[in-house]
């Protein structure tokens, strides 16, 4: 089930309404919210409900168990390596073993061994890591283990954030199931303005650069020029910054709905003035959780300086590999590693560029790094790249005013003083409910109108 669809409408619309109705009924409430969790998940394949309860409990148990003395060591090794495993299993088990046989072809040791050929199961990333975090937390005291298994099932199930985050965490978002905050009129305004921003991003500016300009573009690489080329990584900068950012909107305006507040996850991080401002800005629940669940227990910042430099190329490397099972990404977190270590140097240089250059030299970076992050194998990275070299190709789009249209408002919405956001917000909150249902269901009905037939996923569906 998707966002933009009007099967996720007429869901939410019942989830919501149903959601009020028993408000004030906390163990009601908390089986609606999870029955409806698991109603939206099985949308995809009601096959997985299965391995997210099987995660769910073990994150539950692993929560009780880490407060037992002779049982807190045992119990989170235990849990990890599970779920660490079944993240392993259905995401990498392929990847693995087709690099495996490779490495052992010409050799003694050449074997045909055999595959799996697994489904990927939509955001198990995001729910696993969830789930690991919930545990750590617990054993590290941060917060007090659930004895109600609802309280950790609704915790890593709930629809709005289930399948591309944002990463909750269990501090923040535990406390609210015990008292969520019935939406007034201020927190309905923030999620209508979020809500059809993110319906904008997404059903506008991502899907029509991703059909006009993105997908012809990376499709054939080795047909490319350097215009189509640079405006195909433009675009693609573009189009995953407004697909993603769009459905973290969206996640937080309907979880702001149903009385819970997530955080923000984009803070357009394009204006970013170093890479590490831009891993601040990009996708924050992600890159706090790495920081916080690897960089530093993998040493951080300790140690000596090349210690450390190889600790944050192995994290980015690890974080690269997180996102797909393929050379490719790893390539990409291992540059964006050496760059942030790079970048770490200068720093204790005192070595600083103009603020407006700095913003354009990380762009850059950011924007070339997302070509092999696209493309589909790590050749036609190599075409891409080799693409800015030719005067012609063959295969090139054409490029039509619309298309760069697009792009000024990926890159508008990128760059407009959030001052422009909250006086919106402001202007919908002193109106009265019924308005504020009205301007958003107009404006839901705009965003039908003015799309593409189908329906897209959203890019970050397939980590």
């Amino acid at each position: 089930m998707v966002f933009p669809t009007l099967q996720f409408i007429g869901f939410f619309a019942v989830v919501l309404a149903l959601n009020l109705i028993v408000w004030n009924r906390n163990g009601w409430r908390k089986a609606l919210l999870i029955a409806a969790s698991y109603v939206f998940y099985a949308a995809w394949d009601v096959r997985f409900l299965a391995l997210m309860a099987f995660v769910s409990a073990t994150a539950y148990l692993a929560g009780i168990g880490v407060t037992k003395p002779g049982l807190r060591k045992l119990s989170k090794v235990l849990a990890i390596v599970a779920m660490l495993g079944v993240l392993g299993v259905f995401k990498y088990y392929d990847f693995f073993m087709l690099n495996l046989q490779r490495l052992l072809e010409g050799t003694a040791f050449a074997r045909d061994l055999q595959w799996l050929t697994l489904i990927l199961p939509v955001g198990i990333s995001f729910y696993t890591f969830q789930a690991i975090s919930y545990v750590m937390d617990v054993d590290r005291g941060h917060i007090p283990a659930r004895k109600n298994p609802a309280d950790v099932f609704l915790y890593i199930s709930l629809f709005p954030q289930l399948v591309a985050g944002p990463i909750v965490r269990a501090a923040h978002f535990l406390p609210q199931i015990d008292a969520p905050t019935r939406p007034d009129t201020t927190a309905r305004a923030a999620a209508v303005v979020l809500i059809l921003s993110g319906l904008f991003k997404k059903m506008v500016v991502a899907n029509y650069l991703s059909v006009l300009l993105v997908d012809p573009v990376f499709g054939l690489p080795d047909g490319q020029y350097w215009l189509s080329a640079l405006a195909a990584t433009l675009g693609y900068a573009i189009q995953i910054y407004c697909d993603f950012s769009g459905y973290s909107d969206i996640a937080i305006g309907v979880a702001l709905l149903l009385g819970y507040q997530f955080h923000i996850n984009f803070d357009q991080p394009y204006r970013a003035d170093s890479l590490r401002d831009f891993w601040q800005r990009w996708h924050i629940s992600l890159s706090t959780w790495i920081r916080d669940y690897l960089y530093i227990p993998l040493g951080g910042n300790r140690g000596t300086p090349l210690h450390s430099h190889f600790t944050l190329i192995l994290t980015m490397t690890l974080a690269g590999l997180w996102h797909g099972a393929g050379w490719n990404f790893i390539l990409w977190g291992f540059f964006h590693g050496a760059f942030l270590a790079i970048e770490r140097v200068f720093r204790r240089l005192r070595i600083r560029l103009p603020k407006l250059l700095a913003i354009a030299a990380v762009f850059v970076i950011v924007g070339l790094l997302w070509i092999p992050f696209r493309a589909a194998s790590f050749p036609e990275t190599l075409q891409m790249f080799a693409a800015f070299t030719k005067s012609e190709g063959y295969a090139a789009p054409e490029i039509i005013p619309f298309v760069w249209v697009l792009l000024a408002l990926g890159f508008a919405m990128n760059w407009l003083p959030l001052a422009l956001r909250d006086r919106a917000e402001m202007l919908i909150a002193r109106l009265a409910p019924e308005l504020q249902a009205a301007i958003l269901a107009i404006g839901v009905w705009i965003m039908f109108a003015t799309a593409q037939d189908g329906v897209a996923p959203f890019i970050y569906f397939q980590f």
